[in-house]
């Protein structure tokens, strides 16, 4: 009986401490979500010219690596041959 007794109250230790923990990690997360929010907004305030410029980079970036890709690329099959 003694044994089932300090098993009982292990496991009741167990929970509350667990509970404890998922309470405060749960409270840290909220928080960092509220971050993340206020992180977001300035950054959404950007002006649209603005935001097309950065875009137009982005997409000559892209363009830029992919040619240099086909480039090596090819230069790689005439060596094989």
């Amino acid at each position: 009986m003694s044994k089932f007794l300090s098993i009982l109250v292990a496991a009741v230790f167990a929970v509350s401490t667990g509970s404890v923990f998922a309470a405060s990690h749960a409270m840290k997360a909220g928080e960092k979500k509220e971050e993340m929010k206020k992180d977001a907004k300035p950054a959404a305030a950007k002006p649209a010219a603005e935001m097309k410029t950065e875009k137009k980079e982005m997409k000559a970036d892209t363009k830029a690596k992919k040619a240099k890709a086909k480039k090596t690329k090819k230069e790689m099959k005439e060596e094989k041959k």
